[in-house]
C-alpha cells in the first residue's frame, strides 16, 4: 500500500467531461488525517502510522483513548486506523495528511460500512425464489422451505442460506477512478458508487489491481478467425522476402 486516507462519504451527483458525456461520481470529504502513532521495524517490525479523522469530544471518549491522543499530543479524533504506507519511515506524529495526496486519474480501492436492511427474508436477501401462489400453497411463498437434511446427516450445513441480518457489512469497492480532487476543499470525487450511507466513514487506499496497458495496435486484429489475427510462418504469405 502506498497511499491512503480516511473520509467521509457526503453523496452522489453527476459531472460532464470535455464530450459532455455525463459521469456518475461521488464526492468524499477526504481529511484532512493527523498522525496520531507511527510504528518500526525495530519497535513493533513493521513500518505502518495511524491515523485520525473527524474532530470528537474530550467527553465522548474513554480514559485509555484520552490517554492516547494526549500522548501524541495531538486533537482528539473520532476515528482511527492504521495505514502501511510506502513513505511511513519519513512520517513523524502530528503530520497531516490531506486529499493533495491523491490526484486526478489514479485508481483507488474504497472501503466502507454498506447500509443496513434490517431482518431479511431469503427472497430480499439472497434472492431465492417463492414458492407458486396457486393450488393451496398456503401462507408459506415466500418461507425458506425444507432445509435438505434427513437422518443423514441430521443437522443442517454451515453457510445454508437463511433470513438475518441484512447488510451493515464491511465492502471494499476496488479500481475507481479519482475524477477530481480538490485540496481547499478537502474534496476527492471517484467515478460510481461506493458504498456507506451520507455521512458514512470510508478508507481511501490504492488499488490493488495491476491495470495493464491494452494493445493498442490497430493493424492486427484481435479476432482469431481473421486473416490478420493469423501468423503462421509455414504460410508463403507470412514469410518475410
Amino acid at each position: 500500500m502506498k497511499k491512503a486516507i480516511i473520509g467521509k462519504k457526503v453523496g452522489m451527483t453527476q459531472i460532464f467531461d470535455e464530450n459532455g458525456k455525463v459521469i456518475p461520481v461521488t464526492v468524499i470529504e477526504a481529511g484532512p488525517c493527523v498522525v496520531v502513532q507511527k510504528k518500526t521495524a525495530e519497535n513493533d517490525g513493521y513500518s505502518a502510522v495511524q491515523l485520525g479523522f473527524g474532530d470528537v469530544k474530550e467527553k465522548k471518549l474513554t480514559k485509555p483513548q484520552v490517554g492516547h491522543f494526549q500522548k501524541a499530543g495531538v486533537d482528539f479524533k473520532k476515528v482511527l486506523k492504521e495505514f502501511r504506507l510506502e513513505d511511513a519511515e519519513q512520517m513523524n506524529v502530528g503530520d497531516v495528511v490531506a486529499a493533495g495526496v491523491f490526484a486526478a486519474g489514479e485508481k483507488v480501492d474504497v472501503t466502507g460500512i454498506s447500509k443496513g436492511k434490517g431482518y431479511a427474508g431469503v427472497i430480499k436477501r439472497y434472492g431465492a425464489q417463492r414458492t407458486p401462489t396457486s393450488h393451496g400453497g398456503g401462507p408459506v411463498h415466500r418461507h425458506a422451505g425444507s432445509m435438505g437434511a434427513c437422518s443423514t446427516p441430521s443437522r443442517i450445513f454451515k453457510g445454508k442460506i437463511g433470513a438475518g441480518h441484512m447488510g451493515v457489512d464491511q465492502v471494499t469497492v476496488q479500481n475507481l477512478d479519482v475524477v477530481k480532487v480538490d485540496e481547499e476543499l478537502n474534496m476527492i470525487v471517484v467515478r460510481g458508487a461506493i458504498p456507506g450511507p451520507k455521512g458514512g466513514v470510508v478508507y481511501l487506499k490504492n488499488t490493488v489491481k495491476n491495470n495493464k496497458i491494452k494493445h493498442t495496435d490497430t493493424t492486427i486484429s484481435s479476432n482469431p478467425q481473421k486473416a490478420s489475427a493469423r501468423v503462421n510462418p509455414q504460410k508463403a504469405s507470412a514469410r518475410k522476402n
